[in-house]
């Protein structure tokens, strides 16, 4: 039997399929994911709550079935992390905010409850910033999450924890939430994978969906789940076990047959039309940033095929009506009580939120402008299959801020910093963000790929494709399990 430490950091799809076949005890990759977590996280904050003996009792569960020659799931034994807004039951799930500092719910989300019918052993809860309202990974409940390619800057969010975990080695999956850019940026930070699929594929349930709950849940026609991985097959694979249809969620969609796996294995179609927007609104793009994504760009054409075409993004910037919409689908009412005689234990950002003097005007008028993006996005998809264009315009910013300030120059709000993310909220199309490469100061750069909606298939082979042909396969953060140099007993 092969030692669990020979595999610390290794893909999803390896260890499942060494504990498949009883080359490694599920047992031991726990017990030294819960060792490599001990030594490295307090440096990284990345995980919240852990669940260490209910990890190890599942594991022992799972051994116990393995060597009584019962079938087991495709994840079996990978140890996997949750964002702590989505649910797990259980397991202390605040949402980064003091007002439910000692919330346990009795249900799982419909992704975990997959995630653990596939057999992965959820090891924890991993930070994220209050109830996903910013891109950052400080929230006033925890010590604020890390970056492990810099400890000083951020690992972007919300799903901060999510990203430094995988990007870490700590776990080799971890599920986020994206409402806004929240797997995509992160991911980009950290030069992991970050998949938000079209909306519907991940049902949601009771996140999103139960009003017992105010600011827990909310966000339904923007709210995705998704996987952070180091691979695009290992983001496939996870995705795979999520996705599908539940009568819970009104909005989830049919299984269509997808073959989320063999995508990230299936060549290119030939001369794919591929729009390269090198920025998006207003908002201007680090010089540095925009030369790499650019070289990505020509990668996609000479050495993938595809047919380039420079383009303007086809949305200006829509951050007020993100903002209005978000606003609008949180149970402001029943937060507001909640959080009554409690303001002062509230972030800024969400005390903003509570305070503005909504109107039916800025509701109404937020609809008719994301109606007006999703037909503009549509008739611009008519001409492309695919869009590319940074992640986010900048790299990672001080851990202490909610956003980099300025960008090449030039101020930029809190919020409205990262304006190629959200646009695929509010259309529901399917995004990716991967490693694009990295600039002199050895900070990450993602690359963001759009495709049509219900497309998801092609995305995930385009990205695989462009993961074979770049050069930064084996390039590891500091802070990591790779670089550990702490003694293990």
């Amino acid at each position: 039997m092969q030692s669990a430490s020979d595999i610390l950091g290794a893909e999803a799809s390896v260890i499942a399929r060494l504990v498949q076949s009883r080359e490694i005890s599920p047992v031991e990759v726990i017990a030294v994911t819960l060792g490599a977590i001990a030594r490295l996280d307090p440096l990284l904050n990345a995980f919240c709550t852990l669940a260490s003996e209910a990890a190890l009792s599942a594991a022992r569960a799972l051994e116990a079935r393995i060597l009584a020659g019962k079938a087991v799931g495709p994840l079996a034994g990978v140890p996997i992390g949750i964002k702590d807004l989505i649910f797990a039951k259980g397991l202390r799930t605040t949402f980064g905010s003091r007002l439910y500092a000692d919330f346990i719910p009795e249900h799982d989300d419909i992704a975990v409850e997959r995630l653990r019918a596939a057999d992965a052993i959820v090891i924890g809860k991993t930070n994220a910033c209050e109830f996903g309202l910013g891109g950052f990974g400080h929230n006033p409940l925890f010590p604020t999450t890390r970056n492990p390619w810099n400890r000083d800057l951020t690992p972007g969010g919300s799903s901060a924890g999510s990203a430094a975990a995988v990007a870490a080695g700590l776990c080799p999956l971890a599920l986020g939430s994206d409402g806004g850019g929240s797997v995509r940026l992160p991911a980009a930070f950290t030069a992991i994978v970050g998949i938000k699929p079209s909306m519907g594929r991940i049902p949601l349930w009771p996140g999103c969906r139960d009003a017992r709950w105010p600011g827990a849940s909310g966000w339904e026609s923007l709210e995705h789940l998704g996987p952070l991985a180091r691979s695009v097959d290992d983001a496939a694979l996870m995705l795979k076990v999520m996705c599908g249809p539940d009568v819970r969620d009104r909005h989830s969609l049919p299984d269509e047959g997808v073959d989320w796996r063999g995508a990230s294995h299936r060549p290119l179609p030939a001369s794919l039309r591929v729009a390269f927007c090198p920025s998006w609104g207003k908002v201007r793009v680090d010089p540095e940033v925009g030369r790499i994504v650019a070289a990505a760009a020509l990668r996609f054409e000479r050495d993938l095929g595809c047919i380039v075409e420079e383009r303007a993004a086809p949305l200006n910037d829509l951050i007020e009506t993100a903002r209005a919409l978000v606003a609008l689908e949180t149970d402001l009412t029943g937060l507001r009580r909640l959080a009554a005689g409690r303001e002062s234990d509230l972030s800024p950002g969400v005390r903003a939120l509570l305070r503005f003097p909504w109107k039916a005007e800025d509701f109404t008028d937020a609809v008719t402008a994301r109606k007006h993006a999703v037909d503009a996005m549509a008739r611009f998809m008519q001409e492309f299959d695919l869009i590319i264009t940074p992640s986010v315009p900048t790299t990672a910013f001080a851990i202490d801020r909610n956003g980099p300030s300025s960008i090449d120059g030039a101020a930029v709000a809190d919020d409205a910093w990262n304006p190629a993310l959200y646009p695929a909220n509010l259309t529901g199309q399917p995004a990716i963000s991967i490693p694009a490469g990295w600039t002199e100061a050895g900070l990450p750069v993602g690359l963001q790929i759009i495709g049509r909606r219900l497309q998801d298939s092609l995305l995930i082979s385009a990205a695989a494709a462009f993961e074979r042909v770049q050069l930064w396969a084996g390039r590891r953060p500091p802070v990591s399990v790779w670089q550990d140099q702490t003694p293990r007993h």
